[in-house]
């Protein structure tokens, strides 16, 4: 008897100590739902989570096992932050935000991030980190702009300013897919679509309705206009203007962005107006007869085209890209109309 009771206390010892170890378990979430209660809310907090007492937490917030959460922090209503995602500093998240595991939102820096609403943040993803720019100062504030319904895929880099005065802002309804990386100071309308692996330099702008292909790149301080599209594998160091295409080692323009233009909308009369203006810019019908510049000024002045809204915004992107401060356009082949 004494012989079995020896061999078998393996098992009991392991279950004894599983019993205990639920116990404290259950003890310790007891002890972190009152916390909640106490607090006013119904949020949950795994006991192997270390959420700071100062830190702001709303109602029916999940907190995940191994999570962490920063004494200046602000969580919205209904948070959820899965296993081993972790926020640092001064981060405030708007409602119904997702952290996946192993994301990290905010540094301990002077300075904020601010995240908005409904927005997933992926596996692995950093948001709201220190810049990369050796020009930072360490006790300069920087800061970050997230907006709403924003969907930031695996493995995603954002980064805060690089200096006070200015901040990184990203808007809404955005999709930012696995790998992609966003630097200090860049501006991010809404609605983009930005496949694998885009990677956007220090202070680039970035309009709306923008979708660009696997594995692109874009130099520091280049502006990309709305409704255009960057082809896969492209290292974009002009300006690209308003609804147009660009692709190549160094990108060049190859048309207008129809697909994208149509699927947003736009009229079949606007796309052939804006075709029309386009060609007569860019495909002259005899080669090195007249300049760019004077084909743009005489496009400005039809009043036929300039008539369609679409053609006048085009128009004026192409022309402020040349403005002092700016890099140009995209470069371009004079080709024969045909």
């Amino acid at each position: 008897m004494c012989e079995y009771l020896l061999k078998s206390r393996g098992p009991y010892l392991s279950a004894l100590r599983s019993s205990l170890f639920y116990s404290r378990c259950c003890s310790s979430s007891q002890s972190n739902r009152a916390e909640a209660s106490d607090r006013g809310n119904s949020s949950l907090i795994h006991p192997s989570a270390i959420v700071h007492p100062n830190s702001i937490i709303g109602e029916g917030v999940s907190v995940g096992p191994f999570c962490s959460v920063s004494s200046s922090a602000k969580l919205g209503n209904f948070c959820k932050l899965y296993p081993g995602s972790h926020i640092f500093g001064s981060t405030e998240l708007g409602n119904s935000c997702t952290l996946m595991t192993g994301a990290v939102v905010g540094d301990d820096l002077p300075g904020c991030t601010i995240i908005g609403k409904n927005n997933v943040i992926g596996y692995h993803a950093v948001i709201g980190i220190q810049c990369q720019d050796l020009k930072y100062k360490t006790d300069d504030e920087c800061f970050l702009e997230v907006g709403d319904n924003n969907d930031i895929r695996e493995h995603t880099s954002i980064h805060r300013s690089s200096k006070s005065t200015d901040r990184t802002v990203i808007g809404n309804n955005n999709l930012i897919m696995g790998s992609c990386h966003i630097a200090h100071d860049c501006k991010i309308g809404n609605s983009n679509i930005f496949a694998n692996n885009t990677l956007l330099a220090g202070h680039v702008i970035v309009e709306d309705y923008v979708h660009t292909a696997g594995a692109t790149v874009v130099h520091q301080f280049c502006h990309v206009g709305a409704y255009s599209f960057l082809g896969g594998g492209s290292v974009v160091s002009q300006d690209v203007p308003k609804y147009m295409m660009v692709s190549g080692e160094r990108a060049e323009l190859h048309g207008l962005n129809v697909v994208g233009l149509t699927r947003c909308g736009f009229s079949n009369t606007e796309i052939r107006s804006l075709k029309t203006a386009y060609r007569r810019i860019f495909m002259p019908k005899y080669a090195n007869t007249r300049s760019f510049e004077e084909r743009l000024a005489d496009v400005e002045k039809n009043e036929e085209l300039t008539h369609f809204p679409a053609v006048r915004v085009m128009l004026k992107s192409i022309r402020d890209s040349f403005a002092q401060d700016r890099r140009g356009i995209c470069k371009f082949r004079d080709l024969i109309s045909s």
